[in-house]
């Protein structure tokens, strides 16, 4: 393992592995640093893959490391559970940072030692303003802002003020420290920021020990230069702060000079990826918690079944870009489907069972058929399925009356159970409401295997299970957490998909399905590729549709997808 990441490192060709190659045969830099700093604040979306796979991958091509740094400077709304979560879920992705980790934390008091000396050299003042007064005061893009009252207060006052207010001496909101840049700057992030807030808050890693706390623009950038970071790769709603962390290294007296390059974040149809929104779709109960199979954070992807490799797969499809743009989630699945198609177990599971019975297979006899376990890997073998009498179909395989293209079970038409015999629907067992209950059949002894001597042919093979041992679960169906394409994040509840989960009870299963204590993906044959949830239990088994065989989605206005 090396200190940048576990995973192999997928080369492709990009502006930014075009720049970094550029300054390694240039000797501008000997060793790539980069690093990837979350804000402990919620945990990790698929948007934050593709810059785990960045930041990891080029340090990895270009023999570097990567650094996992917490950017945690807003105690209010960062927990332990969240680092806990950001920490599995780049390993889940397959990467390491070795002994890299940090956090802006570790450097308050350096990043306190740099605020008072921007005071100093007359770079920063103490504003006595409230929120809602800077606000007012800021401009618009259109229009310049004005000069703070307190803005030429003397070195001497706001040396005083900054160290009363770290001592604890003002309540919240009562004063903060801003940089001396230009009011009157076409950028706005240069209009006089905000370094630091008073804030009389518990912090996850020094307690009570700070009433003041960096701005996340003041801490950043330093920490970049702290930690010698070479390539400050972020997202492109961090260009226009470019040159606010440029003023900030060029006026206080930082080891290095990081450089940033921005890159098109990613987003995908049929989901937000807003933070803001993900944390309200939790804690308003619109979904059952961060990991929900329906959210598109890592630890949701995870529990649903998604492969590492498969989201590895996707961001490098997606490629890395200048502009922003959408993909559809369609391409997703479809590396989804690629790795599970490669690697997932092949069972047989009948999720809305249906009942048949062979009238002319002997009564309590049974027998083992052989099947494969991976239709193209030889290595991975063969189980036993259990044959009798008494079967379970799916009962979207059987129409009484079907119309000219049905080509499955239906009264006198005879079709394939996979790897068993060729059956014949000889009569149709109803309850009182008329619903259909039992299929009488007949099977032909000839055909074992699934093949006749005679050479017929059927148009429909069926899976199947064996209701002498099938075992009951739970499956649940996730499909798209939004209905349209272009989910609004101002109003996302009206944008909710009604038929984003279906919930099916006694639904039969193979038992190797029982006896597998693995959460590995499979395989149900002509349904989709699922896994077992945390939920389940021995006796209580419990499966998530991790996707469908193919993509229907985009054909379903409003739908269900398969």
């Amino acid at each position: 393992m090396t200190a940048t990441g576990t995973a192999v490192a997928e080369v492709g060709r990009d502006f930014i592995r075009d720049i970094i190659e550029a300054d390694l045969a240039a000797k501008r830099h000997t060793t790539v640093v980069t690093r990837f700093p979350p804000e402990p604040n919620g945990y990790l979306h698929i948007g934050h893959a593709k810059s785990i796979c960045l930041n990891f991958g080029v340090a990895q091509e270009f023999g570097g490391r990567c650094h996992l740094r917490f950017d945690d400077t807003n105690p209010t709304k960062e927990e332990q559970e969240y680092i806990d979560a950001i920490e599995d879920d780049v390993r889940w992705l397959g990467f390491d940072w070795g002994t890299h980790l940090y956090h802006a934390s570790d450097y308050f008091e350096q990043l306190y030692q740099w605020a008072e000396h921007l005071i100093r050299t007359g770079k920063a003042y103490v504003d006595d303003q409230s929120q809602e007064e800077m606000r007012l005061t800021r401009g618009t893009l259109t229009e310049p802002g004005r000069n703070s009252p307190w803005r030429d207060r003397s070195v001497e006052e706001n040396l005083d003020l900054f160290r009363r207010m770290r001592a604890g001496e003002f309540p919240n909101g009562a004063r903060v420290l801003r940089a001396k840049i230009d009011m009157a700057s076409g950028n706005i992030n240069l209009r006089d920021p905000v370094l630091y807030r008073i804030l009389h808050a518990s912090h996850p890693r020094t307690g009570t020990a700070w009433s003041i706390y960096p701005s996340y623009d003041f801490a950043h950038g330093q920490s970049d230069a702290i930690e010698r970071v070479t390539h400050s790769l972020c997202t492109l709603e961090f260009e226009d702060h470019r040159p606010l962390y440029d003023w900030f290294l060029e006026h206080l007296p930082v080891p290095s000079r990081p450089r940033q390059y921005e890159f098109a974040r990613l987003n995908l149809t049929h989901t937000v990826l807003s933070k803001r929104v993900l944390t309200e779709l939790v804690r308003g109960g619109h979904v059952k918690g961060w990991d929900d199979p329906r959210m598109p954070t890592l630890a949701g992807l995870r529990r649903r079944g998604v492969p590492p490799q498969a989201v590895r797969d996707f961001v490098k499809r997606v490629g890395v870009a200048k502009a922003n743009s959408v993909v559809d989630v369609a391409m997703f699945d479809f590396s989804v489907r690629e790795v599970l198609n490669k690697t997932a177990l092949r069972r047989m599971a009948v999720l809305r069972p249906l009942k048949i019975v062979i009238d002319n297979y002997p009564e309590g006899q049974s027998e083992e058929l052989e099947a494969v376990n991976h239709p193209d890997d030889p290595a991975a073998g063969t189980r036993r399925l259990r044959f009798g009498r008494e079967l379970y179909i799916e009962r979207d395989d059987f129409m009484e009356n079907p119309p000219k293209k049905f080509y499955r079970l239906s009264p006198g038409r005879e079709v394939r159970l996979r790897y068993a015999y060729f059956i014949t629907c000889r009569e149709v067992v109803k309850n009182r409401a008329g619903e259909v209950v039992e299929l009488r059949c007949s099977y032909d002894p000839q055909t074992r295997g699934g093949n006749a001597p005679d050479g017929r042919k059927v148009q429909a093979t069926l899976h199947w299970v064996s209701a002498a041992d099938a075992v009951s679960a739970e499956v649940r169906l996730y499909n798209q957490l939004f209905a349209r394409p272009d989910p609004n994040p101002a109003d996302f509840i009206a944008d909710l998909n009604p038929d984003s989960l279906e919930v099916l009870t006694g639904c039969k299963l193979e038992p190797e399905l029982a006896a597998a204590n693995t959460g590995d993906p499979v395989q149900f044959e002509r349904q989709g590729y699922f896994c077992r949830d945390p939920d389940s239990t021995p006796g209580d088994l419990v499966f998530n549709r991790t996707v469908g065989l193919r993509d229907t989605w985009a054909r379903v206005s409003g739908g269900k997808g398969a």
